[in-house]
């Protein structure tokens, strides 16, 4: 539901609510003149309140709808929030003023006249609270509006206030008239009590209480693989309006291609959990303690600095200490001098990068673009079927399956098909098939420049 269907349904729930208010509001209060029962003019004033917070909601929700400009970048929201805590205000002085004519009234001592339609009238307009109530309620919790649930907290407050009254109204019938004026200050508790609980979450929304749990959401956002720590969260707002900002630390060298996908994947698992949230923020802070240098990521770094792409980084020891392998992609338009010169920087920045690094060796390859790659050709099933055999020829037991082929711009053709080894395989035997099957397939079809073997367990082991 748009946030503009939304406040128009609130508003509907309001002006419904309104008449009915309006008419309880009008019978409690005559018949309360005309008996003049303290009791029931109170419930009639406090029936009044209603309708006007009927009203306050209707403007405000009319200018919470509106969106985001110049002078307020979050929107109008906070308005539904003032207007909720009008309503505590107003229920807090109607309560300070019903106290006081119920003091005076003990004092002075006057008794009620009270008839049947006293009785008809407070009976009739508690069934009416009783239906307003729960239909402001149930739809508030559909819309998420904080206005309509406060103002069904209100009605409710009518239901309880109106049975106190009729109380009172069977005590005065009964000769005990200064229970009118008891009963009044009655109502005012019951007043107060509503009023309590319709400014408390409007106050903690205002003062920016924190609107989720932290460690709730901690313990996700640690989940997400390249998250090492969750240094902060601070969150503000309604439930359905939620502003969530996280600090995160990751690893230094992670590219800011890298941390973009960190980000989008702390949203969604974040969305699944809340369904209030209206905007993440996720700032990301170089990891500060002392872990293992992650070599790839310092690579990838280094290369998007320089606009080169790299892929199968790979540590290996020698006898001075640290080497790695890896793959770098240049410009395809790149002589081989000028590619050497682009990657023997690229080297020297990855040993200032990593101190302990002796040996680097790259293997350097033309970065393919979608353009670079010519028009599918007849020729490219039958090698890809070619590739197949091959691979079930070396593996027999192993299922090799889902097959693709696509021509690259050097004029060759690059494979990649997946093998079904069992769950408990090692990594480092699963990756030897692979080689293996590559190296055969590369062997003897040398229009194959390239050859991506998946391994992977069956799927009945997920």
């Amino acid at each position: 539901m748009t946030d503009t269907s939304r406040q128009s349904s609130v508003r509907h729930v309001l002006i419904w609510t309104m008449v009915a208010n309006l008419a309880v509001a009008i019978a409690k209060t005559i018949v309360g003149l005309i008996a003049q029962s303290l009791a029931m003019i109170s419930d009639g004033v406090h029936s009044s309140l209603d309708a006007t917070n009927n009203v306050i909601g209707l403007v405000a929700t009319t200018i919470a709808a509106r969106p985001p400009d110049s002078d307020h970048p979050y929107g109008h929201r906070r308005f539904e929030t003032l207007a909720t805590m009008l309503i505590g205000v107003s229920l807090t002085l109607t309560a300070w003023e019903i106290g006081k004519a119920g003091v005076s009234r003990l004092r002075e001592g006057t008794t009620p006249e009270i008839t049947t339609v006293s009785f008809v009238v407070m009976i009739c307009t508690i069934f009416i609270n009783i239906a307003v109530s729960t239909y402001e309620k149930r739809m508030g919790k559909k819309l998420n509006s904080e206005i309509l649930v406060a103002d069904s907290a209100h009605t409710r407050s009518d239901i309880f206030v109106s049975l106190t009254v009729l109380a009172s109204l069977v005590a005065t019938r009964l000769g005990w008239g200064w229970i009118d004026a008891a009963a009044a200050l009655v109502v005012v508790i019951l007043i107060g009590r509503a009023a309590w609980h319709v400014l408390r979450p409007s106050v903690d929304i205002l003062v920016d209480r924190a609107a989720l749990e932290e460690n709730v959401v901690t313990s996700i956002v640690q989940k997400i693989p390249g998250v090492h720590r969750v240094a902060r969260v601070r969150s503000r707002g309604p439930r359905d309006e939620i502003y969530l900002d996280l600090d995160i630390e990751i690893a230094a060298p992670t590219t800011a291609a890298h941390s973009a996908n960190i980000a989008r994947e702390i949203r969604a698992a974040l969305g699944k959990q809340f369904s209030g949230l209206k905007d993440i923020q996720v700032y990301f802070l170089p990891l500060q303690e002392n872990t293992p240098q992650d070599y790839a990521l310092t690579a990838r770094a280094e290369a998007d600095a320089l606009g080169l792409g790299v892929h199968e980084v790979i540590p290996f020891t020698t006898p001075l200490g640290l080497g790695l392998e890896m793959h770098v992609e240049v410009p395809p338009d790149q002589s081989v001098g000028e590619a050497h010169i682009v990657v023997s920087n690229f080297e020297e920045r990855l040993r200032n990068a990593i101190p302990e690094l002796k040996r680097v060796v790259t293997h350097i390859e033309p970065f393919h673009t979608h353009e670079d790659v010519p028009l599918y050709t007849p020729t490219a099933h039958e090698l890809a079927r070619s590739a197949l055999k091959i691979a079930r020829e070396v593996s027999p037991e192993n299922h090799w399956h889902d097959i693709g082929i696509r021509a690259e711009s050097d004029g060759g053709y690059a494979v990649s098909m997946h093998c079904t080894v069992d769950h408990d395989t090692p990594l480092d035997e699963a990756h030897r098939l692979a080689e293996e099957v590559e190296t055969h397939v590369r062997r003897e079809i040398p229009e194959i420049h390239r050859v991506t073997i998946h391994t992977e367990p069956p799927e009945e082991h997920f």
